[in-house]
């Protein structure tokens, strides 16, 4: 796990600890509730001696970290569920776990969870956003962990992280350094096979060697001056370099057996640099946040089919491109404007992506030939802007509604291997009413406009060797756009527990799947309308009323069913990559300076429908973790965990179509079989401060 990050400004919505006041004291039961809040204090979380905020998120009843994809464009987009004294972190490349790992647990006064609406725009619409408000204490204080993996080849791998905080008077710095060595083998096979007839055409035997070491560091300085008058700057480096062997002994049906040989190098470097200030204005505050941040990447992929050690053909491909985003976004808000809450604001970004993609061929011998990809040279560049509005107010004394509009316009080009322009402008309305009826129930329905966001990668062309096929650009792509509905149900069981269940339905336009281009690749492109129907089910109960002292048992169970037309056969099925049902059962005891626990998980294959081919995914349920803990003081954690204790295997099965789907009688079937079998670790967490 990573490392640190900020602990943060002021908000205009939320309750926290100025500088200079004393720490509110502690509250007189550890778990309270109000009718915006439920709110646990520090001393809630004693029972878990855990090191740092990370730890203390992770056993909130009912709580789960919504992680946003780090690379989505702009800076709302991007938001999780998760701030910090009230205030989203103005870092947008670091996910929310490594923020929290940094926070030593010493700093946190207490958790408050509630509806995302209290919490600024980005946060609208989720019913659940958790606020980790710090102590105003001074001085210096830290996390140092360290652990060591061993795969079942016997390699023993070390990897750590360090972090510090240091308050003094208004300001806090930052400073964290992480290392993660990860490294797996894996082993397995491939058997590929004609069909109807189930003859054998090839078997492979593969051992797959992985090594993905990255490091980062980053820094950050806060300072709060009281409410409305805060400031942040942050900077953060990132390095990663992924290597990838693979050694296989094809035997075919007929002719020569193979030795072919399979390599991946990727190295990618990260920058970010960001920052915020806020100042009062008109009773409120308005906040300024600018933020920049750029990737380069470079990937060398090589394919080698041999006999007797000598290479008879291949492929080779390089990829090097540049991502880079630049934004500013401009909030003010006013927590009582005349009984509503209000917040106005407006953001503009640009995004470019420059890419060269070079494939070539190989002969015996290896000379190499070029291959020529539609749009394998090409920049994608987008101008966006956007402005928005927010209101909400009590209706009544257990009924709230929030309102929110966001207008949103934006300019996409791709110029170089094809030229492509476009204008695109949404208006994008959301309503949520938050209802507690009484007798400890909660309610929230959530109606809102969505507009997907493109990956501007999708517009270039590119082979993926280790899979021996082409994913096509597509410069037409367009972002899908959906009405969803979210009715979300919550109630107190057995003291701090908590069930939650959530129902949805979400009606889709032009969804984002993969499509024919006209050059006869399968890409990403646009379907028609779809349907994605939701239920999900949230158990967390304490045990200790039934007779299992310190022990914690946490049920979920998820479906989601998505509904779209084939564009090759013509007939419903699911959209691409989709899962049905997920479900998982977490079991944690904790026993004085001891604790115990477990989790297992499954879930419903995932399927790719592809030009030629239906591409499906899964590992073989269930699939287990377990952990010792042990605590001999309040600051130091010693962990034995085994993951993957099962040693469940990962599967993929391609089932091929000759031309393609719309030929219903598949042609061929290749099953793919791995596993990297289970991994004991050692990992000792120590806080200091």
């Amino acid at each position: 796990m990573s490392v640190m990050a900020s602990a943060t400004a002021l908000p205009a919505m939320a309750q926290v600890v100025a500088p200079g006041d004393p720490a509110p004291a502690p509250l007189e039961q550890p778990v309270t509730s109000n009718a915006a809040r439920q709110v646990y204090d520090a001393a809630f979380f004693t029972q878990f001696a855990p090191a740092n905020a990370l730890q203390i998120v992770a056993r909130v009843p009912g709580f789960s970290i919504q992680s946003a994809d780090e690379s989505v464009r702009g800076f709302a987009a991007a938001a999780g569920n998760v701030v910090i004294n009230g205030q989203r972190p103005s870092s947008k490349s670091e996910s929310l776990e490594t923020i929290l790992s940094r926070i030593p647990a010493s700093r946190v006064l207490r958790v408050e969870v509630g509806a995302g609406e209290q919490f600024g725009a980005e946060y609208a619409g989720k019913a659940q956003v958790l606020n980790l408000v710090l102590t105003a204490g001074g001085g210096l204080a830290g996390t140092i962990e360290g652990a060591v993996l061993r795969d079942y080849t016997g390699k023993v791998l070390p990897e750590g992280s360090v972090s510090a905080l240091l308050k003094t008077g208004k300001s806090t710095f930052n400073v964290a350094a992480q290392f993660n060595n990860n490294r797996t083998t894996e082993r397995g096979y491939d058997r590929v096979t004609a069909l109807p007839s189930g003859a054998l055409i090839e078997s492979r035997e593969k051992v797959n060697r992985i090594n993905d070491p990255n490091a980062s560091l980053s820094a950050s300085w806060a300072h709060d001056d009281g409410a409305f008058r805060t400031a942040n700057l942050n900077a953060r480096v990132a390095i990663d370099r992924f290597r990838l062997d693979q050694t296989s002994a094809v035997t075919p049906a007929s002719g020569p057996l193979r030795d072919d040989r399979l390599s991946q190098r990727y190295q990618s470097e990260n920058y970010e640099v960001g920052g915020d200030i806020t100042r009062p204005l008109a009773g409120g505050g308005i906040k300024l946040i600018g933020l920049a941040t750029q990737r380069n990447r470079r990937n060398a992929d090589r394919s080698y089919l041999r006999v007797n050690g000598g290479t008879i053909g291949g492929f080779e491909q390089f990829l090097d491109d540049e991502r880079s985003e630049t934004l500013a976004r401009l909030v003010w808000s006013r927590p009582n404007a005349t009984g509503w809450t209000v917040e106005l604001g407006a953001e503009g970004v640009i995004n470019r992506l420059a890419s060269k993609v070079d494939l070539f061929s190989l002969a015996s011998g290896g000379a190499a030939t070029r291959i020529d990809l539609p749009v394998d040279d090409a920049v994608v560049k987008e101008y966006r802007g956007e402005a928005f509005v927010n209101a909400g107010r009590a209706l009544a004394k257990n009924l709230r509604l929030d309102l929110a509009a966001t207008y949103e316009t934006s300019r996409l080009t791709v110029t170089g291997d094809a030229q492509a322009e476009r204008s695109l402008s949404f208006l994008k309305p959301r309503a949520v009413l938050d209802w507690r009826p009484g007798n400890k129930w909660r309610l929230q329905l959530s109606v809102q406009r969505t507009v997907a966001q493109l990956q501007f990668e999708d517009f270039i062309s590119s082979a993926e060797l280790t899979n021996d096929r082409v994913n096509g650009g597509n410069a037409q792509l367009l972002p899908q756009r959906a009405w969803e509905s979210l009715l979300t149900i919550e109630r107190p069981i057995l003291g701090d527990g908590l069930i939650k269940l959530e129902l949805g339905y979400n009606r889709i336009e032009k969804v984002q799947d993969r499509v024919l281009t006209p050059e006869g690749f399968d890409a990403p492109g646009n379907l028609g309308s779809g349907t994605v129907k939701i239920a999900r089910a949230r158990i967390d109960a304490p045990l200790a009323k039934l007779g299992i002292k310190g022990g914690r048992l946490t049920l979920y169970a998820s479906y989601v069913g998505t509904s779209v037309v084939d564009p090759y056969t013509g007939e419903t099925r699911r959209f691409s990559g989709n899962n049905d049902f997920l479900a998982q059962a977490s079991f944690r005891q904790d026993l004085g300076k001891f604790a115990w626990g477990f989790s297992v998980d499954g879930s419903t294959p995932g399927s790719f429908y592809r030009l030629n081919e239906v591409d499906k995914n899964y590992s073989v349920p269930p699939y287990v973790t377990a952990f010792a803990e042990y605590r001999p003081d309040r600051r130091t954690t010693l962990t034995l965990s085994i993951d993957n204790l099962t040693a469940t295997p990962s599967r993929r099965e391609r089932t091929f179509y000759a031309p393609d789907r719309r030929t219903r009688t598949p042609s061929s079937f290749e099953l793919r079989h791995r596993n990297r079998y289970l991994i004991p670790a050692i990992s000792f967490k120590r806080s200091f401060g």
